[in-house]
Formats: C-alpha cells, sequence, structure tokens
C-alpha cells in the first residue's frame, strides 16, 4: 500500500509547481500523468536535428508578476527575447500585432501615429459595448483589417465564427498606434535557457515527489491512499460527463526540418487566408539556439475527439453555462482542488497558471 499526503493528476506547469511547494513543506506527492513525459504542453526536447523545439506549439513565457519570476528563477535562468510575430496575407509578411508599421505597409507610403489614430478613427464600426470578439475588433479597426487578420484565422482556429466567440478571445491581441511591434507587452519576456523540461526536473528533485508517467489515475485502483487530490485534467472527465462533455479545440502538429539557418523571417508566422493551417513556428528564433539547420512546426486547427488532445477551451456563452454546473459539483467536493486550464475551462497564461498554484498553495497552507 502507498501513501501520499497529496495525489496530483497532471504533470503539467500547474501540478509540477504544487507538487514542488509542498514538498518545501515536507508533504510527499504522487504525480501521475497519461503522456509518456513530464511537462504537459509545456514539454520541449532536442529533436532528431539538435533542434530545441515545442513539440505541443509554442509556448513564450511573459508576466508582469516579480513573484512568478522570483519563484521560477529558483529552477532555471533565463535567455531573454521578444517575442515577434507576422502576418502572410497575399503574399506580404506584414507586423503584427497591427502597429503603425503594419498600417504604412497598408497604406503604401511613410506615415506617423497621428495619421494612424486619425485613420482608425474613420474605419472602426461605432460599438459602445462590445458583446463578441468580431465586435471587439470592429470597434477598434474596421471592416477592412477585421477581414484581412482576424476573421479568417478566428474561423479556422476555434471553427465558429468571430461573432460567436467571447470578446475576451481576439480582445487579447493589442491594437498599438506606435512602432512597438512585439507580439506581448508584458515587462518580463524570456525563454527557460536550458528549456522548459530542464526547469520541471528541477522542480522536481526532491525525493518526496513521485512521478508516475503513462498512468491513469483512475487506474490507481486501492494501491494507492493520499490525503488530498488535485486534479489538473478535464473536469467533465472527472466528474464522468455528467452534464454532457465540454467543448474544445484540437490542434495536429506537423513538423519540418529544413537545411538552412532560418526557414521564416521571424518566429511565428500566422496564415489568416491562405493554407489549412493557422500558423508556421520557428521557435528557434526565440531560444537563441546556435545550431546547423532549423526546424519548424505547422499548427493544423482540428476537432477535440478520441486519441486528440483538449488544447484549448471553446469560450462561447453555452460552454460556459456548462461549464458552471461542474463548477457547481466541483465547489461542493472539499477533497479535491482542482486547478488549470482544463480543470478551470478557461484559457490561462503559463505565468497566470504559475501564479494561480502558488495562491492554492498558499490557501491550504496557511502557515507558509
Amino acid at each position: 500500500m502507498e501513501s501520499y499526503d497529496y495525489l496530483i493528476v497532471g504533470c503539467g506547469i500547474a501540478g509540477i509547481t504544487m507538487a514542488e511547494r509542498f514538498a518545501s513543506q515536507g508533504k510527499t506527492s504522487l504525480l501521475v500523468d497519461r503522456r509518456p513525459h513530464i511537462g504537459g504542453n509545456c514539454y520541449d526536447h532536442l529533436d532528431e536535428h539538435g533542434v530545441l523545439i515545442h513539440p505541443y506549439g509554442p509556448h513564450y513565457f511573459r508576466t508582469n508578476s516579480d513573484a512568478v519570476v522570483e519563484y521560477l528563477s529558483r529552477f532555471t535562468t533565463w535567455q531573454p527575447t521578444e517575442y515577434r510575430v507576422l502576418s502572410y496575407i497575399d503574399g506580404t509578411y506584414y507586423n503584427f500585432p497591427i502597429n503603425l508599421n503594419t498600417f504604412e505597409q497598408i497604406i503604401g507610403r511613410p506615415s506617423d501615429e497621428a495619421e494612424m489614430k486619425e485613420m482608425l478613427e474613420a474605419w472602426r464600426v461605432p460599438i459602445a459595448d462590445p458583446q463578441n470578439s468580431e465586435e471587439v475588433i470592429l470597434s477598434q479597426v474596421g471592416w477592412k483589417l477585421y477581414e484581412m487578420f482576424f476573421k479568417n484565422y478566428t474561423l479556422k482556429q476555434w471553427k465558429l465564427p468571430p461573432a460567436q466567440l467571447e470578446a475576451s478571445v481576439c480582445g487579447r491581441i493589442p491594437i498599438r498606434t506606435n512602432r512597438d511591434d512585439r507580439y506581448l507587452s508584458e515587462k518580463f519576456q524570456a525563454l527557460p535557457k536550458q528549456g522548459y523540461t530542464a526547469m520541471f526536473l528541477r522542480m522536481l528533485e526532491s525525493p518526496l515527489i513521485t512521478v508516475r508517467l503513462e498512468t491513469d489515475f483512475k487506474d490507481l485502483g486501492e494501491d494507492v491512499k493520499y490525503d488530498h487530490l488535485i486534479y489538473t485534467g478535464m473536469i467533465d472527465a472527472y466528474y464522468d460527463y455528467r452534464f454532457g462533455p465540454l467543448p474544445y479545440r484540437s490542434l495536429r502538429f506537423v513538423h519540418e526540418h529544413h537545411d538552412m539557418h532560418y526557414f521564416q523571417p521571424a518566429m511565428q508566422v500566422n496564415f489568416p487566408n491562405e493554407r489549412d493551417y493557422t500558423r508556421i513556428i520557428e521557435i528557434k528564433h526565440a531560444t537563441g539556439q546556435q545550431v546547423p539547420g532549423t526546424t519548424i512546426i505547422k499548427e493544423y486547427p482540428e476537432d477535440f475527439g478520441p486519441d486528440k488532445e483538449p488544447y484549448y477551451p471553446v469560450p462561447t456563452a453555452a460552454s460556459r453555462a456548462l461549464y458552471q454546473q461542474y463548477r457547481e459539483l466541483a465547489d461542493a467536493d472539499r477533497n479535491v482542488t482542482f486547478l488549470g486550464r482544463l480543470a478551470s475551462y478557461r484559457y490561462y497564461n503559463m505565468d497566470q497558471i504559475v501564479a494561480s498554484a502558488l495562491t492554492t498553495f498558499h490557501q491550504m497552507s496557511p502557515a507558509t
């Protein structure tokens, strides 16, 4: 009979953070995951060509939280970087998110911030209280830029038009009238110097943490005893789909290696209109790795189903209402703590997940 203070389901960044914090207080954890590796979707590794890749899509760490940086810096040094994205439309690489450089590309001549603001004011659709992603973008930049950069990309990604998605989906993408062409605006932007997996391995070094991969926690049976469960998987799966399955979107990744230093002019190139894939990622631009050749990853959005990973909760009013039914069950379940993107049915950035895990730990261990 095995006995632990905590059983943690899911060996991603949320579960790993909780296990490390419990170990710091002398508590034991059994960390289980269905996959054959640690790190969840944040897992990275060297491919057969020696290129460090993010096999489950790019994970751009950024944060405004000093506490999160301080915590993770115990386990890694950092590779400072600025994530830059282009959008490929009709044979042209446009700066993205939309900024003054993008505006100059569109009008075909030099301009300034004052003219861009004036033009956006003329183009935008006056919507006082945007209720969905289409209205959010139309209220900022109008129909032309919405159709160029957002409409079809969003439709490919979600298999739903922006008008049926919550405002937050497109609303989290900034619109700038200066020349700031960074994809993100947080004050701290970097990648773990040796990669995410190396950082996670350091977080799991305590002998109080046991990791068991390729394991479904429901198959553990009576051989494992624990005082409390930390669950980071799909909340609807935990409750055996009592109210029906929550909708998710999945992804298919196609890897290609090329014998050149860089394949494309930026770390990420979006394809809002051409191609079946939404984007090509060449993370080597951000890691600063110096190796011959490069590896790119094309992302194809897909329906979620058997043998597919649930990458994104679908942010609609109907799915939010269904999740609320599961949330009510979870709130009444005192022996389980639900944590992370899938358990909360909400899109979180990595720093938000770490911050949430640290907060949850302190709530469970008020003496710390």
